[in-house]
């Protein structure tokens, strides 16, 4: 029996959905309820192997290998840091309210030690990563 349609985009199968951690779910549902839909349809289009409308950036530099940021400018500007490139998942690490117009130190380094987390729990459950 084929798998069902609706997990299937161009013969892919949906990529299951995780916050790191409860910190991090928190973060995200403390947004505006408005910011947190535009993301939340990015990160479903992502899920679908398809690419978000919004504006992205990679971290790779500052927050490791895959964290990508996707962007609400404005003011105040908003982001929200994922990675969708291990075990078939989009895990959200950060979001945040942009302060600055500068890079954001303290954010990037939650990413990170969030990635460093993950990247943990992957390979205690047989990743290699």
């Amino acid at each position: 029996m084929p798998p069902p349609i609706q997990h299937l985009v161009v013969g892919r199968p949906l990529k299951k959905f995780a916050f790191v951690s409860a910190a991090a779910e928190r973060e995200y549902k403390d947004l505006p309820k408005d910011v947190q839909d535009d993301f939340g349809k990015d990160l479903r289009r992502i899920q679908y192997g398809q690419d978000p409308e919004r504006p992205i950036k990679s971290l790779t530099e500052s927050a490791g290998a895959g964290a990508i940021e996707l962007i609400i400018n404005g003011s105040p500007a908003f982001r929200c840091v994922y990675v969708a490139k291990f075990a078939d998942m989009v895990v959200v690490l950060h979001s945040f309210v942009k302060t600055t117009n500068r890079s954001d130190r303290h954010a990037m380094q939650v990413a990170e030690e969030r990635m460093k987390e993950l990247k943990q729990e992957l390979r205690k459950m047989g990743y290699r990563v």
